[in-house]
């Protein structure tokens, strides 16, 4: 019997004495023999009844024409914040294209020594369309990088760069309409 006080011998099975000799099988044992004493089969692992396919616990596979049942994947869990920092990321391409295009404006805006309602609401309007520009450029990135090729966005500097083209593109419409700011550009260009 095995020593039941070590934690390895409850999982022992004890062989019968061999009668060959060293390494060689006794009678009635080994590959392609008929099961010895208690079930035991030298080299042959011990496994569960296997279950009938056929029994009451599977249903048969009704086709429905959507292709197999597959389980959904689970969604990865993404920490507090995650997308918040996620557009952060490359916001500085936005911020340079809006300073130049605030300078640009303040340029134009007292150049036209006048009231400034028109070219504050000009500039509001400009930031809102800049905002637009944004979202759908996010959108675009969504539904082209994600979805069609099937990749992962882990910033928003593509957003972030296109927005800042259009800001600086706004503020370079601003001083050519600033008309001693052209007068200037074709003076050094005249050199």
């Amino acid at each position: 019997m095995a020593d039941h006080t070590q934690p390895w011998a409850e999982r022992t099975v004890e062989m019968p004495p061999e009668g060959h000799g060293p390494g060689m099988p006794p009678e009635g044992y080994g590959p392609g023999m008929p099961p010895g004493p208690e079930g035991f089969r030298r080299g042959v692992a011990q496994v569960g009844v296997p279950r009938s396919r056929t029994g009451p616990e599977t249903a048969p596979h009704e086709p429905t024409g959507t292709g197999w049942p597959m389980a959904e994947p689970e969604r990865q869990q993404l920490p507090p914040g995650y997308h918040w920092r996620q557009l952060r990321i490359g916001r500085h391409w936005s911020m340079l294209g809006g300073l130049f295009a605030f300078v640009c404006w303040g340029i134009w805006a007292i150049s036209a020594r006048g009231d400034l309602t028109s070219p504050v609401v000009t500039f509001v309007l400009t930031l809102l369309v800049a905002v637009g520009l944004f979202a759908l450029a996010r959108l675009v990135g969504r539904v082209i990088w994600e979805r069609q090729l099937g990749r992962i966005r882990r910033s928003a500097r593509g957003a972030h760069l296109v927005t800042g083209i259009f800001l600086t593109g706004v503020g370079v419409a601003y001083l050519r309409q600033t008309e001693w700011v052209v007068d200037l550009w074709n003076w050094v260009a005249g050199l």
